[in-house]
Order: structure tokens, then C-alpha cells, then sequence
């Protein structure tokens, strides 16, 4: 009797790389003058990893570490933790689902700095974790040249995160955000004072922080919580609650349900006493 052989489809591409490389097919037909750009960038590769890995040497090359060194060092952290290329893809879909002003995947993937240094952070974080400190410094140091964005490799970041314009983000070495965040331009992590150990904010899943926002010391932002725009927080606020002012006060409890999602900075006018 003759053996049933099982035929087996080849996976399809991830959705946002097969969005990634059509939307730089049409750009390359339709603006000639950046076909090479999008060709040597995305279409000449075959997955996102190999892509972002170009895309970051690229970008963050000089004389001191050249661009191949780079994409050798990023493609060693992808080809070891493979969630590193689907967290980026998660973060990129986070991008074009949040940012009114992004039409399409080729964008953020090329142009925008908050997503370019958080994928940068992503791979001195993973060298950080392997000991090498004094690399994953040197990828923090041209992060914030090239970007004006300085996160510490140690900083713990969930996974579908939004740097909204990205100049000016600041977060400290023990923070820890969670999935599903949306941080704006200026927002800084930091601590109170001089002192060593645990002492940046611990970020929920699904927080907005708006523009300009400070929230400094070890204190937790709950999950869905919002803190509007130039607020200095230095108080923990509770889950699906918005902080407001400076010092900061609740000024509504519950919130919108997924702030970060929505990208929702509207304020009710109830103010409440500011209970820990």
C-alpha cells in the first residue's frame, strides 16, 4: 500500500512585512528618484529581520563601528531571539494604527525616529542582557545623536509601543513599560535624586503618556492609566485613571478604556483627592 503524503503550504508572509514590501513596490513605481533607497532598504530583502537589520546599520554606522559590523551584530541578536523581528512588527503596526499622520508601513520603517530608536534600543537591550554593557552604551550614545531619544539598554519595554515624534524621550535604567504604551515627545522615566538601585517608573499595559510628561521616581502608572500632557507625576496613579497638572492630580477615574490605543488626551473637569 502506497504511503498518503501530506502536502504542507508554505507560511505566508507576516502581514506587515507583505504590507511593508507592497507599499515599496508602489512607492519605487511612483517616485523613481527613491526606487534605490526602497530597493537596498526592504525590497532586496527576503524577511523583516534581514530588512531592520540594514535599515539600523544604515542608520546608525559611523567610523568608530561601520554599517556592516552593525547588521552583522543585529542580525546575531535576531537570529538568537527571533521575538525581537515579531515585537518589531508589532511595533510598527502600532505605529501606522496610532499616528493619523502615517499612511502606510514604509513611513515609520524609513523615516520616523521613535520607531528607529526603539528598535535600536531592542538590540542593545539583548546585548545588555548577553554582558555586553559597553556595546549596547555605545548603541544608547548613537541612539540619542541621531535621534534625540535616550533610553538605557537595561530598560525593560513590552511589546506594540508607540514613540510618538520621539525627540526628547528620556527613560531611566530600571524603568519597565508595558505592552500596548503610547509615549509623545519629551516624555521622561526618571528618577527623584542620586541614589542607586530601583528607582525609575513602572508603566503599565496600554498607558498614554502625553507630551512632555515627567514621571519620576519608583512609582507605578496603572494599566490603562493616562497622564496629560506637561505633568510632573510623582505619586503612583491608579489603573484607568489620568493624572493631570503639576504636581499632578486624578481628574478622572475611569478614563477612556485604551488610551494609548486611541490616543485620547481629552480631560474631564472632575479633579479628586490624591490618595495613595
Amino acid at each position: 500500500m502506497s504511503q498518503r503524503l501530506e502536502v504542507i503550504e508554505p507560511a505566508s508572509p507576516p502581514p506587515v512585512w507583505a504590507a511593508l514590501r507592497s507599499e515599496a513596490f508602489a512607492a519605487a513605481r511612483s517616485e523613481s528618484a527613491l526606487a534605490s533607497l526602497l530597493a537596498a532598504v526592504i525590497l532586496n530583502h527576503k524577511n523583516l529581520g534581514d530588512a531592520l537589520s540594514y535599515q539600523l546599520a544604515r542608520k546608525l554606522g559611523d567610523q568608530e563601528l561601520r554599517a556592516m559590523s552593525l547588521r552583522d551584530i543585529c542580525e546575531e541578536a535576531y537570529a538568537k531571539d527571533p521575538s525581537l523581528v515579531e515585537i518589531a512588527g508589532a511595533d510598527l503596526q502600532a505605529v501606522f494604527e496610532r499616528d493619523p499622520a502615517c499612511k502606510g508601513y514604509v513611513q515609520p520603517f524609513l523615516f520616523f525616529k521613535g520607531y528607529l530608536a526603539l528598535q535600536t534600543q531592542r538590540v542593545a537591550h539583548w546585548l545588555w542582557g548577553q554582558g555586553r554593557e559597553t556595546l549596547a552604551l555605545y548603541l544608547q550614545s548613537r541612539m540619542s545623536e541621531l535621534f534625540q531619544v535616550d533610553i538605557h539598554p537595561a530598560t525593560r519595554i513590552g511589546r506594540s509601543i508607540f514613540l510618538d515624534h520621539g525627540t526628547g524621550i528620556v527613560i531611566g535604567e530600571t524603568a519597565v513599560i508595558g505592552d500596548d504604551c503610547s509615549l509623545l515627545q519629551g516624555v521622561t522615566l526618571g528618577g527623584t535624586g542620586a541614589e542607586r538601585g530601583d528607582r525609575h517608573p513602572k508603566i503599565g499595559r496600554g498607558v498614554l503618556l502625553g507630551a512632555g510628561a515627567k514621571v519620576l521616581g519608583n512609582i507605578e502608572i496603572g494599566d490603562y492609566a493616562k497622564v496629560a500632557s506637561g505633568s510632573v507625576v510623582l505619586k503612583p496613579v491608579p489603573a484607568g485613571c489620568t493624572a493631570a497638572g503639576v504636581p499632578a492630580r486624578l481628574v478622572n477615574c475611569p478614563t477612556c478604556p485604551e488610551p494609548a490605543r486611541s490616543m485620547d488626551h481629552t480631560l474631564a473637569e472632575t479633579v479628586y483627592d490624591y490618595v495613595i
